[in-house]
């Protein structure tokens, strides 16, 4: 069972996966690993960005992914977290959706197995890295149109998923609307996660005062793609309270949400936004 049932704290746990091309395994991997935290006391768990499947070539995303309705995987994440009687956050699976594109989409689930939440991500990883590095998500997957934020038993989560973590005005909506913790599941590239990963985390939770929970993706996969790894728990004062490596497994931390209260009562900075305008400056003659 979980290991409060306090308003005031919880646990938290992230997995951290290496997903591949076999959506069946990589189900069979995150099931394994969900338990594990659950035996360490987690109370919420996270899963990472593309949970189900890491893949970027069209065809066999087209032969591997299914709608939501029906969805095997979500039917197997939905039992999981009703035999453990755990929140459970599906950072991100696939989904088909009606445009002939696929959906980047998070699932919260309650111990009960219902879906609580659902985001579709908003912002697409269209980028070139250099060396040959060139993502082009828009080209697979329909971008989100709403912010979206859970209600859980300890407080209100905004959920984001990975390339989300570079826009802050998405969390501090998130922020001013009421979350407390901000959910950041990821499959940040080696490159980009060695140069901003801790740094854009860090600077999100100051940013908007809440925790932030990061699953992450971690190794190279089947693809060939190589992802960064480092899961982080992060407090709204910007300390690391979990950290995992670079291989699969799980990191858990307590949450004090008087921490948070503490926090936001020092540095009210999500009561001190102004109205402005941006003007060019133009030189006296």
């Amino acid at each position: 069972m979980p290991t409060t049932n306090s308003s005031s704290a919880f646990r938290v746990g992230l997995v951290q996966l290496c997903s591949g091309r076999d959506v069946a395994r990589n189900v069979r991997d995150t099931v394994a690993l969900v338990h594990e935290a659950a035996a360490q006391g987690a109370d919420y768990i996270q899963t990472p960005e593309v949970t189900t499947l890491m893949e970027l070539e069209r065809p066999r995303l087209l032969a591997a992914i299914q709608p939501e309705a029906g969805n095997v995987a979500l039917g197997t994440f939905t039992d999981l977290a009703r035999d453990l009687q755990r929140w459970l956050h599906i950072g991100s699976m696939a989904v088909a959706v009606d445009d002939g594109r696929f959906a980047n989409r998070s699932y919260v689930i309650d111990p009960n197995g219902r879906v609580a939440a659902r985001y579709d991500k908003i912002h697409m990883f269209d980028v070139d890295l250099g060396n040959g590095d060139v993502y082009r998500e828009s080209e697979s997957y329909a971008p989100g149109a709403q912010a979206v934020i859970a209600d859980l038993p300890w407080g209100l989560l905004g959920l984001t998923i990975c390339y989300d973590l570079r826009f802050p005005a998405l969390h501090r909506a998130l922020a001013k609307n009421g979350a407390q913790f901000l959910a950041a599941p990821a499959a940040f590239t080696r490159t980009t996660g060695e140069a901003h990963w801790h740094t854009l985390l860090r600077a999100r939770a100051v940013e908007a005062q809440s925790f932030v929970f990061a699953a992450a993706q971690a190794g190279r996969h089947e693809n060939g793609r190589e992802t960064f790894g480092h899961s982080l728990i992060i407090s709204p004062w910007g300390d690391i309270l979990a950290e995992a490596g670079v291989e699969p497994g799980v990191v858990v931390a307590d949450i004090d949400m008087s921490i948070l209260d503490d926090v936001r009562r020092r540095i009210p900075s999500l009561t001190h936004d102004r109205v402005f305008d941006v003007v060019r400056a133009t030189r006296d003659v």
